[in-house]
């Protein structure tokens, strides 16, 4: 049974590429729901991990950083920031401290204001700056725009997130808990483990890789000894970066199964035998049958 004082509401993460979004949400949650790298663009599609106490539901959509639009990926990955603006009760704006303030903050602030929602400023990786560029941080933003909140953290070890939690209920609307509390994100088994794999390549390929790739699940299925077999094809735009994917002898491919795999087995609780290939799919993140292929459908 839920208090009558029971809080919920929907939160939305959103701030410039590499700000810090990812990992928040991981720290919140306890639990990694959501890929991160330093490679921008990272997150492409706004991911729900939702946090439950005795008190107070909350669940957080996980936005792509906010940049400018260069392909049709783009511009769904934009579309489905400016949905959670829309939808959100409060709004956390993440700001990487380490990074100058430039057009694309102002940018930000600009559609805060417009929206006449609760902001949370949140100013994170503090652990990585000294004391005094902390406290200039919060007097140049709070010349910039009135926050209901200015909350120094650092997402990554966890600096003052349960401070941020125990003031984001004070401005929660009374409400119901929405799912089950062993429920922790609304995203399918299959497209986490995608995700997880495009972590991997993210993480092991140079740059003119990341932006092109996408991962799709084509099988996934527990065998009658109890291991899962998943299959997937990663994606990429040119012979080159399929190249540079597969390796020498196979051996990049190997390494990316390699360190996907534990965290799958992870997640499933189950040995995982897990099947890559690599495939070309020219211009894919231009092309809308592509994109409506590996999830990205514009509009609700």
């Amino acid at each position: 049974m839920v208090e009558q004082n029971y809080k919920s509401g929907f939160v939305a993460l959103i701030g410039r590429p590499n700000a810090g979004k990812s990992t928040l949400l991981n720290r919140i949650l306890g639990q990694k729901v959501v890929i991160t790298s330093d490679k921008p663009q990272t997150t492409r599609k706004g991911i729900s991990g939702i946090y439950t106490t005795d008190t107070m539901q909350v669940v957080f959509i996980d936005t792509p950083g906010v940049h400018k639009p260069q392909h049709k990926l783009g511009e769904y990955m934009m579309t489905e920031t400016n949905y959670a603006l829309k939808d959100a009760d409060v709004i956390f704006y993440l700001v990487d401290t380490t990074v100058s303030f430039g057009p694309g903050e102002e940018y930000i602030i600009r559609r805060l204001q417009d929206s006449k929602k609760t902001v949370f400023l949140l100013l994170n990786k503090i652990d990585l700056l000294p004391k005094e560029k902390i406290l200039s941080f919060i007097a140049f933003y709070q010349n910039k725009m009135q926050f209901a909140e200015i909350v120094p953290i650092s997402a990554a070890k966890g600096d003052q997130v349960v401070a941020l939690l125990q003031l984001l209920a004070k401005y929660l609307p009374n409400g119901p808990q929405y799912y089950p509390e062993d429920i922790v994100t609304e995203v399918q088994e299959r497209e986490i483990a995608a995700e997880l794999i495009r972590e991997k390549a993210l993480l092991l390929t140079r740059d003119e890789i990341p932006h092109a790739l996408a991962v799709e699940v084509l099988e996934m299925k527990e065998r009658a000894n109890g291991t899962v077999y998943i299959g997937a094809n990663i994606y990429v735009e040119r012979e080159s970066q399929k190249g540079i994917l597969i390796g020498k002898k196979g051996e990049m491919l190997k390494k990316i199964g390699s360190l996907a795999r534990p965290e799958i087995e992870e997640m499933l609780d189950a040995k995982v035998f897990l099947e890559l290939w690599v495939k070309i799919r020219a211009d894919w993140r231009n092309n809308q049958y592509s994109l409506n292929d590996f999830g990205f459908h514009q509009g609700r």
